[in-house]
Protein backbone atom coordinates (compact mmCIF):
# COMPACT_ATOMS: atom_id res chain seq x y z
CA UNK A 1 0.00 0.00 0.00
CA UNK A 2 1.35 3.40 -0.97
CA UNK A 3 0.26 6.39 1.05
CA UNK A 4 0.93 10.12 1.04
CA UNK A 5 -0.74 13.16 2.52
CA UNK A 6 -1.73 16.01 0.23
CA UNK A 7 -2.62 19.53 1.36
CA UNK A 8 -5.28 21.18 -0.80
CA UNK A 9 -6.47 24.75 -1.25
CA UNK A 10 -4.52 27.90 -0.51
CA UNK A 11 -1.80 26.11 1.42
CA UNK A 12 -0.89 24.08 -1.67
CA UNK A 13 -1.04 27.08 -3.95
CA UNK A 14 1.43 28.85 -1.67
CA UNK A 15 3.99 26.02 -1.82
CA UNK A 16 5.35 26.08 -5.34
CA UNK A 17 6.33 22.76 -6.89
CA UNK A 18 5.08 20.60 -4.03
CA UNK A 19 5.24 16.92 -4.97
CA UNK A 20 4.37 14.03 -2.67
CA UNK A 21 5.43 10.49 -3.44
CA UNK A 22 5.50 7.05 -1.92
CA UNK A 23 7.80 4.54 -3.59
CA UNK A 24 8.31 0.78 -3.55
CA UNK A 25 10.55 -1.00 -6.04
CA UNK A 26 10.86 -4.30 -4.17
CA UNK A 27 7.95 -6.71 -3.75
CA UNK A 28 7.19 -10.35 -3.10
CA UNK A 29 8.12 -12.66 -6.03
CA UNK A 30 4.47 -13.35 -6.83
CA UNK A 31 3.85 -9.62 -7.41
CA UNK A 32 7.16 -8.18 -8.59
CA UNK A 33 7.20 -7.12 -12.23
CA UNK A 34 3.54 -7.91 -12.84
CA UNK A 35 0.61 -5.61 -13.56
CA UNK A 36 -0.14 -5.77 -9.80
CA UNK A 37 3.26 -4.32 -8.85
CA UNK A 38 2.94 -0.65 -7.85
CA UNK A 39 6.29 1.16 -7.82
CA UNK A 40 5.21 4.74 -7.11
CA UNK A 41 2.28 6.98 -6.32
CA UNK A 42 2.62 10.70 -7.06
CA UNK A 43 0.15 13.44 -6.08
CA UNK A 44 0.73 17.03 -7.13
CA UNK A 45 -1.04 20.19 -8.20
CA UNK A 46 -1.67 20.47 -11.92
CA UNK A 47 -0.58 23.34 -14.13
CA UNK A 48 -4.17 24.44 -13.63
CA UNK A 49 -4.05 25.30 -9.92
CA UNK A 50 -7.65 24.17 -9.57
CA UNK A 51 -6.71 20.54 -10.24
CA UNK A 52 -4.80 17.69 -8.63
CA UNK A 53 -2.85 15.10 -10.62
CA UNK A 54 -2.59 11.48 -9.46
CA UNK A 55 0.00 9.21 -11.10
CA UNK A 56 0.33 5.49 -10.33
CA UNK A 57 3.30 3.63 -11.80
CA UNK A 58 3.47 -0.15 -12.10
CA UNK A 59 5.83 -2.87 -13.40
CA UNK A 60 9.07 -1.12 -12.53
CA UNK A 61 12.62 -1.72 -13.78
CA UNK A 62 11.48 -2.45 -17.34
CA UNK A 63 14.29 -2.48 -19.89
CA UNK A 64 13.55 -0.93 -23.30
CA UNK A 65 12.96 -4.40 -24.79
CA UNK A 66 10.74 -5.45 -21.89
CA UNK A 67 8.81 -2.17 -22.10
CA UNK A 68 7.78 -2.88 -25.68
CA UNK A 69 6.18 -6.15 -24.54
CA UNK A 70 4.73 -4.91 -21.22
CA UNK A 71 0.96 -4.51 -20.97
CA UNK A 72 -1.73 -3.57 -18.50
CA UNK A 73 -3.75 -6.61 -17.39
CA UNK A 74 -7.51 -6.57 -18.08
CA UNK A 75 -8.03 -8.51 -14.84
CA UNK A 76 -6.14 -6.01 -12.66
CA UNK A 77 -7.77 -2.75 -11.54
CA UNK A 78 -5.73 0.21 -10.34
CA UNK A 79 -7.55 2.04 -7.56
CA UNK A 80 -6.61 5.43 -6.11
CA UNK A 81 -8.08 5.85 -2.63
CA UNK A 82 -8.84 9.29 -1.19
CA UNK A 83 -9.63 9.95 2.47
CA UNK A 84 -10.99 13.46 2.97
CA UNK A 85 -12.17 13.07 6.60
CA UNK A 86 -8.87 12.15 8.27
CA UNK A 87 -9.86 8.66 9.47
CA UNK A 88 -7.62 6.74 7.03
CA UNK A 89 -10.63 5.12 5.36
CA UNK A 90 -11.30 5.90 1.72
CA UNK A 91 -14.21 8.27 1.11
CA UNK A 92 -13.62 8.41 -2.65
CA UNK A 93 -11.98 6.13 -5.19
CA UNK A 94 -10.72 6.60 -8.73
CA UNK A 95 -10.61 3.32 -10.62
CA UNK A 96 -8.72 2.51 -13.83
CA UNK A 97 -9.01 -0.73 -15.77
CA UNK A 98 -7.91 -1.78 -19.22
CA UNK A 99 -10.27 -3.12 -21.84
CA UNK A 100 -8.75 -3.82 -25.24
CA UNK A 101 -6.46 -0.98 -26.29
CA UNK A 102 -8.03 1.57 -23.91
CA UNK A 103 -7.87 2.43 -20.23
CA UNK A 104 -11.24 3.24 -18.67
CA UNK A 105 -11.65 5.51 -15.64
CA UNK A 106 -14.39 5.66 -13.00
CA UNK A 107 -14.83 8.24 -10.22
CA UNK A 108 -13.98 10.04 -8.00
CA UNK A 109 -16.92 8.31 -6.36
CA UNK A 110 -17.75 6.84 -2.96
CA UNK A 111 -16.68 3.19 -2.82
CA UNK A 112 -19.30 0.49 -2.49
CA UNK A 113 -17.40 -1.07 0.42
CA UNK A 114 -14.16 0.39 1.83
CA UNK A 115 -11.28 -2.04 2.19
CA UNK A 116 -9.58 -4.70 0.14
CA UNK A 117 -12.60 -5.71 -1.97
CA UNK A 118 -13.97 -3.38 -4.64
CA UNK A 119 -16.64 -3.27 -7.31
CA UNK A 120 -16.09 -1.31 -10.51
CA UNK A 121 -18.25 1.80 -10.25
CA UNK A 122 -19.60 1.62 -13.79
CA UNK A 123 -22.31 4.18 -13.04
CA UNK A 124 -19.54 6.77 -12.49
CA UNK A 125 -17.65 6.30 -15.77
CA UNK A 126 -15.67 9.49 -16.42
CA UNK A 127 -13.68 8.77 -19.55
CA UNK A 128 -11.19 6.60 -21.40
CA UNK A 129 -7.93 6.99 -23.25
CA UNK A 130 -6.06 4.97 -25.86
CA UNK A 131 -3.05 3.30 -24.24
CA UNK A 132 0.06 4.99 -25.60
CA UNK A 133 2.39 2.51 -27.36
CA UNK A 134 6.04 2.42 -26.34
CA UNK A 135 8.03 5.07 -28.19
CA UNK A 136 4.96 7.00 -29.33
CA UNK A 137 3.98 10.54 -28.39
CA UNK A 138 1.76 10.56 -25.29
CA UNK A 139 -1.95 10.24 -25.96
CA UNK A 140 -4.03 12.34 -23.55
CA UNK A 141 -7.81 12.55 -23.49
CA UNK A 142 -10.06 15.12 -21.82
CA UNK A 143 -13.58 14.23 -20.73
CA UNK A 144 -15.92 15.53 -18.04
CA UNK A 145 -13.39 18.15 -16.97
CA UNK A 146 -10.72 15.49 -16.30
CA UNK A 147 -7.57 14.43 -18.18
CA UNK A 148 -6.34 10.84 -18.64
CA UNK A 149 -3.17 9.04 -19.74
CA UNK A 150 -2.03 5.41 -19.69
CA UNK A 151 1.18 3.95 -21.07
CA UNK A 152 4.94 3.51 -20.66
CA UNK A 153 7.07 6.30 -19.21
CA UNK A 154 10.66 6.63 -18.01
CA UNK A 155 10.83 5.75 -14.31
CA UNK A 156 10.89 9.18 -12.60
CA UNK A 157 11.99 7.90 -9.19
CA UNK A 158 15.62 8.84 -8.38
CA UNK A 159 17.40 6.40 -6.09
CA UNK A 160 21.12 5.84 -5.49
CA UNK A 161 21.21 2.17 -4.53
CA UNK A 162 24.99 2.04 -4.13
CA UNK A 163 25.02 4.94 -1.67
CA UNK A 164 22.03 3.49 0.16
CA UNK A 165 23.93 0.24 0.69
CA UNK A 166 26.99 2.19 1.84
CA UNK A 167 24.88 4.02 4.42
CA UNK A 168 23.45 0.73 5.70
CA UNK A 169 26.92 -0.77 5.82
CA UNK A 170 28.39 2.19 7.67
CA UNK A 171 30.92 2.99 4.92
CA UNK A 172 29.34 6.20 3.56
CA UNK A 173 31.50 9.23 4.38
CA UNK A 174 29.33 11.98 2.89
CA UNK A 175 26.19 12.68 0.91
CA UNK A 176 26.43 12.36 -2.86
CA UNK A 177 25.25 15.36 -4.86
CA UNK A 178 23.41 14.52 -7.02
CA UNK A 179 24.30 10.84 -6.71
CA UNK A 180 23.80 8.05 -9.23
CA UNK A 181 20.33 7.29 -10.54
CA UNK A 182 20.15 3.50 -10.24
CA UNK A 183 16.88 3.40 -12.19
CA UNK A 184 18.14 5.44 -15.15
CA UNK A 185 17.19 3.82 -18.45
CA UNK A 186 14.35 1.78 -16.97
CA UNK A 187 10.64 2.32 -17.51
CA UNK A 188 7.26 1.85 -15.84
CA UNK A 189 3.67 1.61 -17.01
CA UNK A 190 1.90 4.73 -15.78
CA UNK A 191 -1.73 5.68 -15.21
CA UNK A 192 -2.29 9.42 -14.78
CA UNK A 193 -5.52 11.29 -14.05
CA UNK A 194 -6.02 15.02 -13.46
CA UNK A 195 -9.06 15.91 -11.36
CA UNK A 196 -10.68 19.23 -10.37
CA UNK A 197 -10.19 19.85 -6.64
CA UNK A 198 -13.93 20.44 -6.30
CA UNK A 199 -14.52 16.73 -6.94
CA UNK A 200 -12.38 15.69 -3.97
CA UNK A 201 -14.50 17.17 -1.19
CA UNK A 202 -14.23 20.32 0.87
CA UNK A 203 -11.45 19.33 3.28
CA UNK A 204 -8.10 21.15 3.11
CA UNK A 205 -6.27 17.87 3.69
CA UNK A 206 -6.61 14.50 2.02
CA UNK A 207 -4.81 11.19 2.47
CA UNK A 208 -4.06 9.28 -0.72
CA UNK A 209 -2.98 5.70 -1.38
CA UNK A 210 -3.14 3.32 -4.32
CA UNK A 211 -3.91 -0.36 -4.68
CA UNK A 212 -4.07 -2.94 -7.43
CA UNK A 213 -6.92 -5.45 -7.21
CA UNK A 214 -7.21 -8.63 -9.25
CA UNK A 215 -10.55 -9.87 -10.60
CA UNK A 216 -11.90 -12.82 -8.62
Amino acid sequence: MKKSKLILGLSLVAISGLILVAADHVDAPAVSGTASDITDLYSFQGQDTNTIVFAVNTQGLLSPNATAAATFNENVMIEINIDNTGNNVEDLVIQAIRKGDKMYFFGPVAPGTPGTTSTIKTESAMGSVMITPYGAAPIISTENGMKFFAGPRDDPFFFDLGQFRAILGGTATAFNNPGTDTFAGTNVLAVVVEVPKTRLGTSNTINVWAETKRKQ
